[in-house]
């Protein structure tokens, strides 16, 4: 049996155990091929989060040095294999650290639902 605390804890009063719960984004997205929206695909917590970021940046795409994540390139990964098309484009930069970063721009056109907390 779970006892709600203040939405933020939950105790288990069967072991006397106290689990953090937390509040996660979850989009329900619709890839559209041939204008057609295809079946829905429910994305949740750091991948939702990205998904959103790289809908408001649009053909400007996000970068790991504007849009910092632990591991942008992983939730990148996710999402392509739900079947996003993003592109990587891999850009130098200069500095006190110069080197490359990658940077991702979406390609599909996606239609949301309302964003939910799960």
């Amino acid at each position: 049996m779970t006892i709600s605390v203040d939405n933020i804890r939950a105790i288990d009063v069967q072991n006397g155990a106290v689990a953090k719960a937390r509040k996660r984004l979850m989009l329900r997205a619709k890839i559209v091929e041939n204008g057609e929206p295809g079946q829905p695909i429910t994305v949740v917590g750091r991948d939702a989060w990205c998904l959103k970021e790289l809908l408001a940046a649009g053909q400007r795409g996000i970068t790991s040095l504007q849009n910092p994540a632990p591991r942008l390139g992983h939730y990148i990964w996710k999402l392509r294999r739900f079947g996003f098309a993003i592109e990587t484009i891999h850009e130098n930069h200069a500095g006190d650290y110069p080197g490359h970063h990658a940077r991702y721009r979406l390609h599909s056109e996606v239609v949301l639902s309302e964003p939910e907390v799960a």
